[in-house]
């Protein structure tokens, strides 16, 4: 049976799609409609479910609305015209007493974060710069030098000398490639362009999910060998000579 993570704010499911990559059976929870969501999915607001619903699952993964902290935010002076939901969504997450990540982007209030970036990961084409704090240890791979991103701005040096459909691209809203180029530099080949633009690629969450999955069967294999040592001690406590005749 493949252990259940349950995927917090899970908009189109990138972050979903990982997981499940890794050997996870995913469910998604997010306050708008999310039409292309590929597994079970389940329209609520993720701070207000039920505590025991939460913990049902064997871990837990939060995406909170990034805008308050995002540098485009922070230039035009509206971030506070956004929810900072990171505090809250930590401290559900901490009752639980789950395995828990926490992604957001650079800036966002997050504890001991790693970062990934797409130049760790062959095949992707896109930076895409993202922290995940997690209660758990993850290894990342080497940060790897950024290369020039195809453009169609023409102030830019390297305009008309890329190729979006084979150099590194930007996928935001600024329509720097093409769907088709998006949708290859990120490994995501169900979402709108506007639902990429916000996407972590699935294979940062593959990379993630399978320590995840390393950490609970540790932590399987340990409470079982506690188990074991407790019913030892407690059959030697039961146990008693028998009584000889006289």
């Amino acid at each position: 049976m493949k252990p259940r993570l349950l995927d917090l704010f899970c908009c189109a499911g990138g972050v979903a799609v990982g997981y499940s990559r890794a050997g996870f059976e995913v469910v998604g929870v997010d306050i708008d409609p999310q039409p292309h969501f590929p597994f079970e999915f389940i329209q609520a607001d993720a701070l207000k479910l039920d505590m025991d619903f939460i913990k049902s699952f064997d871990a837990i993964h939060a995406s909170p609305p990034c805008q308050s902290y995002s540098d485009l935010a922070k230039r035009n002076g509206n971030a506070h015209e956004w929810p900072r939901l990171i505090e809250p969504v930590r401290e559900m997450l901490i009752e639980s007493g789950k395995p828990y990540v926490i992604e957001n982007v650079e800036g966002a209030p997050l504890i001991n974060p790693v970062v990934l970036c797409g130049t760790m990961f062959k095949g992707l084409r896109v930076l895409r710069h993202r922290l995940f704090e997690a209660n758990f240890l993850i290894l990342t791979p080497p940060h790897g030098k950024h290369p020039r991103c195809h453009t169609f701005d023409k102030r830019k040096s390297q305009y008309g000398k890329t190729n979006d459909m084979i150099d590194f691209v930007s996928v935001n809203g600024g329509g720097n490639c093409t769907v088709a180029a998006a949708r290859d530099a990120m490994g995501i080949d169900w979402m709108t362009k506007d639902e990429m633009n916000e996407a972590i690629p699935p294979a940062y969450m593959e990379f993630i999910g399978k320590q995840l999955m390393k950490h609970l069967l540790a932590t399987k294999k340990q409470s079982q060998k506690i188990c074991v040592s407790q019913d030892r001690r407690n059959g030697f406590a039961n146990f008693s000579l028998p009584t000889l005749a006289t």
